[in-house]
């Protein structure tokens, strides 16, 4: 890491089936040793799974925040990536705990998170609950996960609740935020 300055951040293009720079962000996340096309086929079929079995559920709004910034999600987008979209929303965590040194001693203080920061965690979340499942590819259990990230329950979820009970613990701390 430089001392000079701040690296700048690289452009991520967007995906090639839907243009959404989002599902492009998820892609990268779920990659192993630079195996693009092997991401690719797990989270487009994982997608195609969830355009079957999401008939009930509800995506909200037709587009979210990120496919319009993306230009993805809001026209002719599948049902199954307003249900990705739904459930990174869902997952995004508002506070999270930082450790901080005062005196002698570690204090777990209460942060707000920035966007950015949420959207990475939440992606981060979901794809470690999906390989945590039990379901026989990883495409099921990408899909499995994603739809109950969108129902409000799932193991992702469970990450975000503790995250948030975890600072709750800790609001006492907040004055020592910096």
């Amino acid at each position: 890491m430089s001392r000079r300055r701040r690296a700048e951040k690289r452009e991520i293009l967007p995906d090639p089936r839907f243009g959404d720079v989002v599902l492009s962000k998820f892609m990268n996340s779920i990659m192993v040793d630079g195996k693009k096309s092997v991401a690719e086929g797990i989270v487009y079929g994982a997608l195609e799974i969830l355009d079957s079995k999401a008939k009930d559920v509800d995506t909200g709004d037709e587009g979210t925040e990120e496919g319009k910034a993306s230009g993805g999600t809001a026209g002719g987008a599948s049902k199954g990536l307003r249900v990705f979209h739904k459930a990174l929303k869902q997952i995004r965590p508002q506070v999270e705990v930082r450790s901080r040194r005062v005196g002698g001693a570690t204090y777990q203080i209460p942060m707000e998170v920035r966007s950015e920061r949420a959207q990475a965690l939440a992606i981060r979340w979901v794809i470690l609950a999906a390989r945590k499942r039990s379901e026989y590819t990883m495409e099921e259990r990408l899909a499995n996960e994603i739809l109950d990230a969108a129902n409000d329950r799932g193991n992702a979820v469970k990450k975000r609740d503790d995250t948030h009970k975890m600072a709750e613990a800790n609001k006492a701390f907040a004055h020592y935020r910096w």
